[in-house]
């Protein structure tokens, strides 16, 4: 477990950033809502995006199809409504297949950011299976076609004005440490620095923020109890069981050095998003008041207390 947080300090002779309170934003997953069929119980977009509202935060990323409504303007509508800016949205597109295009999803997914002013596009390289538990293995053509894809889509999107972010993750093409240093190596496209995504697959996000600073584009807030995301490296526990199983913890209660990350990104420029993303999983409804919310103020008031005194609300 981490220790008590650090407030940001700014660099002298730099101006000031823009207050960290201002940049947090919400995701979905933190509230059990996932695109992986079978995952739990699904809270209604209504609940979810009021207790985000009641907590303060600024903004929030879209969520899986079928979350928001899917017209751009009537999405946008709707996040208006409960005062929340949108972020951005959480992509996984098959990106290794000779035979498959990435581009029309990718299209469709950069219409819906643009009608609702987001500007980024967090991309996972997914296996085209369902679910995070099962990925094959990745020869040199396939590796080929997935950075050729990856620059491809990257290059389309800042056409837009949009960021694409490649977003390693647990059960897709790029989970391991030696599939995020390919995927530096093999191009220039931007990281989703995910803390819990990378810890559980062996990467440890400090590190990578030293390493690589300039390559972070977007970044999602986990603490993880890295015991359990050992089991599920090893094959011993099963992705979606061990998220249900609490894989995922509130900020300064696992084994992400939050503490030294947030600060640690802010000197090295990082203007970005802090998108707190707690994965869990539902077997029913809350009672009103309790629930994933719970978690979610809890990491919140860590994040918050890395604000350096005296900097302004904004």
């Amino acid at each position: 477990m981490t220790g008590q947080p650090t407030a940001v300090q700014p660099t002298p002779g730099q101006p000031a950033p823009t207050p960290l309170r201002a940049r947090i934003a919400a995701a979905p997953i933190s509230w059990g809502v996932c695109e992986v069929p079978g995952w739990g119980h699904q809270l209604s977009a209504g609940r979810v995006l009021a207790e985000m509202a009641g907590l303060g935060l600024a903004a929030t990323e879209f969520g899986p199809d079928g979350f928001l409504p899917a017209d751009p303007a009537e999405r946008a509508a709707t996040l208006r409504s409960y005062g929340l800016a949108a972020v951005g949205g959480f992509v996984p597109v098959v990106l290794h297949e000779p035979g498959h295009d990435p581009l029309p999803a990718v299209r469709t997914a950069l219409r819906a950011l643009a009608g609702c002013g987001a500007r980024t596009l967090v991309l996972a390289a997914a296996t085209g299976r369902d679910g995070y538990e099962q990925r094959p293995a990745l020869d040199a053509a396939g590796w080929h076609t997935l950075l050729a894809n990856l620059a491809g889509i990257v290059a389309l999107a800042a056409a837009e004005g949009v960021t694409a972010a490649l977003h390693p993750h647990i059960g897709t093409m790029v989970e391991r440490p030696e599939e995020v240093r390919r995927v530096l190596d093999g191009g220039d496209a931007p990281l989703c620095l995910d803390t819990g995504h990378l810890l559980a697959g062996g990467t440890d996000p400090v590190d990578l923020a030293r390493r690589a600073a300039d390559r972070i584009a977007h970044v999602h807030l986990k603490d993880v109890d890295a015991g359990a995301a050992a089991r599920v490296r090893s094959g011993e526990v099963g992705y979606a069981a061990a998220v249900a199983a609490g894989l995922y913890r509130p900020l300064g209660q696992g084994d992400v050095d939050i503490a030294v990350l947030v600060p640690l990104l802010e000197r090295s420029g990082y203007r970005g998003w802090y998108v707190m993303e707690q994965d869990t999983v539902l077997t029913g409804e809350p009672a009103p008041g309790t629930g994933p919310v719970a978690d979610v103020r809890t990491g919140l008031d860590y994040l918050l207390a890395l604000e350096p005194e005296g900097t302004p609300a904004g």
